[in-house]
């Protein structure tokens, strides 16, 4: 009855699952089979882009709201309404819209959507009126709301038609008020941009101005990360990082923050893009959504301190953009040359970062050495499982004492399997007896947890292994197997619908599956039979589990599990211990005789196994 339960539990349990997905997809895909309407926003009236206080200092303005009636262009239509600066680097291919002096079309010169070498180089930021706006712009705000200022509108004029590293480009723009505005950008060979926002005052009397970069981005994108990766909007304010998720700032919620130092940005699992202010300068930072579905946004922004510039001065201000891939040398090089603030942190690391980071330097000089990210895996699992032999030798040989005193502990729970209490009182007597330790093999292996997960973190969170090849069927380690159960392990390529994933294994998942399996008969069986058949069980849920997730991670998983059972093995056959399960029955201990004799029946009336009624 109790098998007949646990198995009814599991298929329920697997019902519910499906059931759930299907019926209640996640938000992002709810959000995804929308059409997003999108328009070029309106001009701001000088009342929307400052403040009429003088006494604080005004804030960067809003994204303007899409017109619904407008549908979304194809990305190259969109690029091709206005007039631009372009730029072509060895990372970055894009351009600048001349029409309100946006950085909007970003592109990875050296990151493609697919395998396929002729797919489109993945996008960073791209326009308004395509699919998914997300764009940085910078500009001015004032108290005195009669000064006109640049807007989304304005038409700059630039002084060169292409942006370059070493050949940066000065836009300008002149209000009829005498003052001149001017943007000049610069680009290097990666993916950082300096911004320089002056104003050349002409006029007979000073003004105030309050410099401001922001990032806006429509919609929310589907996330590509679990719990254990964040995305979405970040940063490091008076250094700490802070953390938020899209939901956060649902209903119109903003979060304000001053900061001196640090950075604020968006961030996708493999890309970002961040502002970094003056390191030197406090800083107001706001986050915030505005709208509604389907054209909600969500806008990270700071507002530098204020310009004042007399008559016939000028003034400046500079900030930085990074629009790009996270590559871990490329993000320390920034830190170290500008002095960006914890700038590292724009990769998570997690919890165990001290161990995640040294892991990733290891592995990328494996990947130099071996010439295969895959190779790379595999030769570092092994060293890790190397440096931790003493203490997992230590916990295999409490194992293989364990496994030798199966047999004894089995006929002690048919003693007195009725009599909890001293049953455990002649485990602790084996125990003791045999100077066996049953939580010895536990502690070494909790002191291992934080660096495999720390391994786990960097297979999974880090763009080096993006579209990395292994061997075979594997293309791309960053992917789960393509080889699938559904998909006739690659003989009928088709679509599998989201709700049958569960069931779409793959082959390395299986193989993940069998070590799991392998390695849990060298272990010794839970006495009690619920437990034997929950842990029976595991190898099969974890294949599942682990179907969806990248294979680079699931071939880490399959061959730690090899070199475990080949550990394992080495160490019990040195002890002497029984191998395999199915062994316990022919193990010495098991013939040898009972350490106690039951105790005789006391006053309990029975005999021949049937209840007696004594006649006084």
């Amino acid at each position: 009855m109790d098998q007949k339960n646990f198995i009814v539990a599991i298929v329920l349990s697997v019902l519910i699952i499906m059931g759930w997905q299907y019926a209640f997809p996640p938000k992002h895909t709810q959000q995804q089979q929308q059409t997003t309407a999108q328009s070029t926003p309106a001009e701001r009236s000088s009342t929307n882009s400052s403040s009429t206080s003088p006494s604080a200092p005004p804030s960067a303005p809003g994204s303007a709201p899409a017109a619904a009636a407008e549908s979304f262009v194809p990305r190259e239509q969109a690029l091709a309404r206005n007039p631009r600066v372009t730029f072509n680097t060895p990372e970055l291919i894009g351009s600048i819209d001349l029409k309100g002096g946006r950085i909007d079309d970003v592109q990875l010169a050296k990151q493609r959507e697919t395998l396929d070498p002729n797919s489109p180089p993945v996008p960073v930021l791209s326009p308004v009126g395509s699919e998914h706006p997300y764009y940085a712009e910078f500009g001015w705000s004032a108290s005195d709301p009669s000064i006109k200022l640049p807007g989304p509108d304005t038409l700059w004029t630039a002084d060169r038609t292409t942006l370059a590293p070493g050949q940066p480009v000065r836009l300008t723009w002149d209000n009829g008020q005498n003052l001149v505005f001017a943007l000049t950008f610069s680009i290097d060979d990666h993916f950082l941009f300096n911004v320089k926002q002056s104003v050349e005052n002409k006029s007979d009397k000073p003004v105030t101005l309050f410099p401001w970069s922001l990032v806006v981005r429509y919609g929310q994108p589907p996330p590509e990360g679990t719990y254990v990766l964040h995305e979405g909007p970040y940063g490091v304010f008076n250094g700490s990082l802070k953390e938020f998720s899209y939901k956060d700032f649902k209903g119109d919620k903003q979060e304000k923050i001053s900061t001196t130092g640090g950075w604020v940005g968006i961030t996708d699992k493999y890309w970002m893009a961040t502002l970094i202010p003056d390191q030197k300068q406090k800083v107001d930072v706001t986050l915030k959504e505005t709208g509604t579905d389907p054209n909600v946004r969500y806008q990270v922004d700071f507002v530098a301190p204020a310009l004042s510039i007399a008559p016939g001065a000028a003034g400046d201000s500079s900030s930085h953009l990074f629009a790009g891939a996270k590559i871990v040398r490329v993000v320390d090089a920034y830190r170290d040359k500008y002095g960006f603030e914890r700038f590292d942190l724009t990769i998570d690391w997690g919890w165990f970062w001290f161990f995640t980071k040294p892991l990733f330097w290891l592995l990328e000089w494996l990947y130099r050495q071996l010439g295969n990210f895959g190779l790379a895996i595999l030769a570092l699992t092994v060293i890790v499982k190397a440096a931790f032999f003493p203490l997992a030798n230590k916990s295999y040989a409490a194992m293989s004492k364990m496994k030798r005193l199966q047999p004894e502990m089995e006929k002690l729970k048919q003693r007195y399997g009725e009599d909890k209490q001293r049953m455990n009182q002649e485990l602790m007597q084996l125990y003791r007896r045999e100077k066996v330790n049953p939580a010895a093999g536990c502690l070494p292996i909790v002191v291992q947890i934080p660096v495999f997960f720390a391994l786990y973190k960097v297979l999974y969170t880090t763009i080096e292994m993006r579209h990395q090849p292994f061997f075979g069927w594997i293309h791309d380690l960053s992917a789960p197997d393509p080889l699938t159960i559904l998909t006739g392990f690659g003989l009928f390529p088709w679509q599998v619908p989201e709700y049958l994933h569960f069931f779409n294994i793959g082959l390395w998942p299986m193989i993940m599956g069998v070590t799991m399996y392998l390695q849990q008969q060298l272990n010794p069986a839970p006495a009690d039979p619920m437990q034997q058949r929950v842990f029976q069980f595991l190898p099969v849920l974890f294949t599942f589990m682990m179907a969806p997730f990248q294979a680079g991670l699931v071939i880490y998983w399959a061959w730690s599990n090899t070199l475990s059972i080949a550990q394992q093995y080495f160490i019990m056959r040195r002890h002497g211990a029984p191998i395999g399960r199915k062994a316990q029955a022919t193990a010495p201990a098991a013939s040898s005789a009972p350490a106690t004799q039951p105790p005789p029946a006391r006053g309990n009336g029975k005999k021949g196994g049937k209840a007696v009624t004594k006649k006084g």
